[in-house]
This record gives C-alpha cells, structure tokens and sequence, in this order.
C-alpha cells in the first residue's frame, strides 16, 4: 500500500509555501542575510516546534518566516518545495503565501511573487510540476492590510489563480471579507476559504462560506460533518475540501471524535488530502501524509484513486490540462489494477 501511495500520481491544493520552510533552509538563508536565529542548530530548532492549538502553532509559524528576505530566498524556498512534491509524483499543487507578513517587515510584493514565479518556471522544465499561486489574506491582522495586499499583488495577476483566507480564526469569520473576496473574484481569481476544525463559531463560518460568500474551495472544513444540511449545500455545489490529517484530521463529537477523512468520503464529499506546513509537522509531505491518512482511515486503494480524482478536478487549470492529469492516474489504476 505505501508503494502504491508513492508512485500514484498526484495533486495537492493545501500547502503553505512558508510552512515549507525545513530548518536546514532557515539556516542558510539567516547566514546569507546576517539573521543570528536563537538556536545552536538545527535539531535545536526542530525541538522548538511545540504546539498545543492554532495560535501556538501560528506564533513558531510566523517567527519563522524572518529569514525570507530577498527574491533568491523565496525563489529557493519554492523551488525546494516544488522539487520535493515531484519527487512525491505530484503533478500539480496550488500554493499558499502570506504577503502580509513580509509587507509589514518591509519586503516589497514584487521580490515575493516574482521569487516564487520564477521558480515555479523554473520547477516546469526541470521536473515537469504545474503549479499556481493563492495569495492569503491573514484574517486576524487589519482587514485594511489585506486590502492593501491585494492591490499590490493586482498588478502581478498573471502569477495568481486565487485568493485564500488563514490564521487564527477565533472573532474573524469569513464575512469579514466580502469585499476583498468580490475584488478578487472581479480581477479573474478563484476563491477558498480555512474553516479550521473545533473553531468557536465554525458552522457558521463554513455556512458564510458556502452560502454568502460561494466560494470555489473550503481549506479544513471539517465540521460540516456535524450538519446533514451543509453537507447537503456542498454536495449540491460540488465544493471541494482540502483537508490536512497532520493537522486536522479529527473533529470532536457528541459519541467520540469523527475522522474527517473517512466521513468526507462516506459523506460523498470532495475531499483532497494535502500537507498544509510539512517543515512544522515532521517533515511529513504528501506521500508520508496520504501513508498516513490510509493506515487512520483505513482507506481502499479505489479510495485513494477517488481522492487523487477528486483533487485533480479541484484544480484551478483548464478542462484539458486536468483531463491529462486524469488520464495519467487512469493509467496507473489500470497499472495497479
């Protein structure tokens, strides 16, 4: 089952570029930027990565990215990402970043976007990954940034497929950013919004998710295991949820904790699976998440299949670059058959 895993072809929509920051590379580029970080190395690091909830993990998460300055290091962060997940045969990804947290520490949107761009290119011809660019609105910082956000990366549109929405999520619920989600949509990009599971409020945030603001993706998502009637919604939508076992593969419930995985799937929902911020979760991308996932949900290589098709019809890409990608997968069932 675990070869299976690592030689079916793949996609993944829930990955946090800056999650994918390995302590090795957080080394290097504070060296060549003259950061001094507070650790003796690298295993000091990683030992530092304790989390008990969101915001803890948001705290580690955010320290982290202060190393990224210029358009070579986020060049090399993306190009160390996208060289990983094709070495996992991932064929195509849909990547996070957070520009709010450089911007406020002076990093221009240009040297963000065009590093990251670059090499995206770059990862096409070496080793053949498509992938797009979703840039993150940080819910709980001024909504009045995230505005400011979007219009700096505006002009560089052709970069991006869409627009997301992450961090903590305790009194900001999506609503709060209808207008920059109409703005977005109105320049031509896709939508997807986290609705983290075990959240205060979180039916309602999914609910303003699905319903008002009509989004294209939901990240997490799942507690709307919980309500009959908004997985009803979803299905009737054909919503897809990027759903991350590392991080939140449970929801609490009334008899017992529900595995979103598993109940997604029996639900008939759209669930993807993805590593959302691999570098602070045990190195795990998507390969050892998906291994994992199986063992914990138990899951069927036709369910596997299932989840592969079902991400790469989530895709933000032409009907013709995703009929390939199936195609592809088509051939490995056969394969494997």
């Amino acid at each position: 089952m675990a070869r299976f895993i690592r030689v079916m072809p793949k996609a993944e929509y829930h990955v946090h570029l800056e999650g994918t920051l390995e302590g090795e590379m957080k080394f290097m580029l504070a060296q060549r930027n003259g950061i001094t970080l507070p650790f003796a190395d690298v295993a000091a690091m990683k030992a530092s990565y304790q989390y008990h909830d969101l915001p803890s993990f948001l705290a580690i998460y955010y320290d982290g990215m202060k190393v990224l300055v210029t358009e070579q290091d986020f060049h090399d962060l993306a190009l160390a990402y996208l060289a990983k997940a094709a070495s996992q045969n991932v064929l195509h990804t849909e990547m996070f970043f957070d520009p709010q947290e450089h911007l406020k520490r002076g990093v221009a949107m240009e040297t963000v976007i065009l590093g990251i761009s670059r090499a995206r290119a770059e990862a096409a011809k070496l080793y053949g990954i498509s992938s797009g660019l979703i840039l993150c609105f940080v819910r709980d910082l001024d909504p009045h940034t995230a505005m400011e956000a979007l219009d700096a990366a505006l002009p560089y549109r052709e970069h991006l497929v869409g627009v997301g929405l992450d961090s903590d999520e305790k009194g900001h619920p999506p609503g709060k950013f209808a207008a920059h989600f109409a703005k977005a949509r109105a320049a031509g990009l896709k939508v997807t919004v986290h609705c983290d599971v075990n959240q205060e409020n979180t039916l309602a945030h999914i609910r303003q998710a699905i319903v008002d603001l009509k989004v294209d993706r939901i990240d997490h998502g799942g507690n709307i295991l919980q309500s009959p009637e908004l997985v009803a919604l979803a299905k009737q939508r054909g919503l897809s949820f990027t759903v991350c076992p590392s991080f939140s593969g449970q929801v609490r419930g009334e008899g017992g904790d529900i595995e979103v995985v598993r109940g997604m799937l029996d639900a008939g929902l759209n669930v993807t699976i993805a590593s959302d911020d691999p570098a602070y979760m045990g190195s795990e991308y998507l390969t050892e998440v998906l291994i994992r996932a199986q063992r914990r949900s138990n899951l069927t290589k036709a369910e596997l299949l299932q989840i592969e098709r079902n991400a790469i019809n989530a895709a933000w890409l032409g009907d013709e670059y995703k009929a390939r990608m199936l195609a592809r997968l088509d051939i490995f069932a056969k394969a494997w058959a």
